[in-house]
């Protein structure tokens, strides 16, 4: 592992350590899945949780202080965490990969999708309905079969940016923290980021902070999902013609880009959250998505999570080479 020096100190290169620790990050991802026991990222929900419940008004500012409450003091509390293990390479190597395994989610999302379309496969559309919440939040029961593989395969777009690639990169631009304040960030929104009469003022600076820290993840995605669909002139034209009409700045470009890339129409007439949405069809030159398409999803998802890893650690690398050159 190269070394730098600072103050007469040999200090491991931070792209090293990066590109090594998220290597092994993603590779545990794909071998075990989210952690069964224990998860960090639901220990600091249920911390979210019980901050909501002391500073909850129906205001934005109130909202925009339980924001920074808790995405601030978690990224603060691993920001103390990477500096105590700064000068010992390998301990900051495993830090790295244990907390790029913790906020990763690309296996556990297809597997998940997986299950959904085994179950629809076998015609088994009332287990399909069950298995559906734990990908997104539709309202299974007004789904029918085609409605429900359309609403995994848009679901394991979207958190291909969400749970691999929008992480990958946070993790590039700002190591361990830049990890750990992107899951935070994301989990707030999936919390409280909803347009509920109750969170609608309270939730707004999660939803708002989540659709920043998404925004170069969702770009990314949508470029690799094209790279790796075998078919980038359509993926790229959805993404041109149709991202903008989402009403998620986010998911747009990366329903678009899949939509594209594997030749179905995604989008129109959705229930979420106890509401009707009418939402643009993206790539309305394909056909309307059928169970199979599921597991082209989930492959081109895993496609786009390594690629990902490589620019994301191409990018360290040479952004600290730049760097070094200019400090000499």
């Amino acid at each position: 592992m190269r070394a730098e020096y600072s103050a007469g100190r040999e200090v491991p290169a931070q792209g090293s350590v990066f590109a090594y620790g998220a290597a092994a990050g993603l590779l545990a991802d794909r071998l075990f899945g989210d952690p069964r026991r224990g998860h960090p990222v639901a220990a600091f929900g249920r911390a979210a949780g019980a901050v909501e419940r002391v500073l909850w008004r129906d205001h934005r500012g109130w909202g925009a202080l339980h924001a920074v409450v808790c995405a601030g003091g978690t990224a603060g509390a691993a920001t103390l965490v990477a500096r105590g293990v700064r000068d010992r390479g390998a301990v900051s190597v495993a830090l790295t990969a244990a907390v790029t395994w913790t906020v990763l989610g690309g296996t556990s999302l297809g597997r998940e999708a997986r299950a959904v379309g085994g179950a629809l496969a076998a015609g088994d559309v009332e287990v399909a309905r069950e298995r559906l919440p734990r990908l997104c939040g539709r309202d299974p029961e007004a789904l029918d079969e085609g409605q429900i593989a359309r609403a995994v395969v848009e679901s394991v777009a979207e958190n291909t940016s969400d749970a691999v690639v929008g992480a990958l990169v946070w993790g590039a631009l700002g190591g361990v923290p830049g990890l750990v304040a992107f899951r935070a960030v994301n989990t707030l929104d999936a919390m409280v980021g909803h347009r509920s009469p109750r969170l609608l003022r309270f939730g707004w600076a999660s939803a708002r902070l989540d659709d920043v820290a998404g925004w170069p993840g969702a770009r990314l995605t949508a470029v690799l999902a094209a790279v790796a669909g075998g078919a980038p002139a359509r993926a790229l034209e959805a993404v041109r013609r149709d991202a903008g009409r989402h009403p998620s700045p986010n998911a747009g470009p990366v329903e678009a880009a899949f939509a594209g890339a594997l030749g179905v129409r995604l989008g129109g007439t959705l229930a979420y959250g106890g509401r009707v949405e009418h939402r643009p069809v993206l790539n309305g030159g394909g056909r309307p998505v059928e169970v199979a398409d599921i597991e082209r999803a989930v492959r081109l998802s895993r496609r786009v999570g390594v690629l990902a890893l490589g620019v994301c650690v191409g990018g360290r690398l040479l952004a600290g080479h730049l760097l070094g050159r200019r400090g000499r």
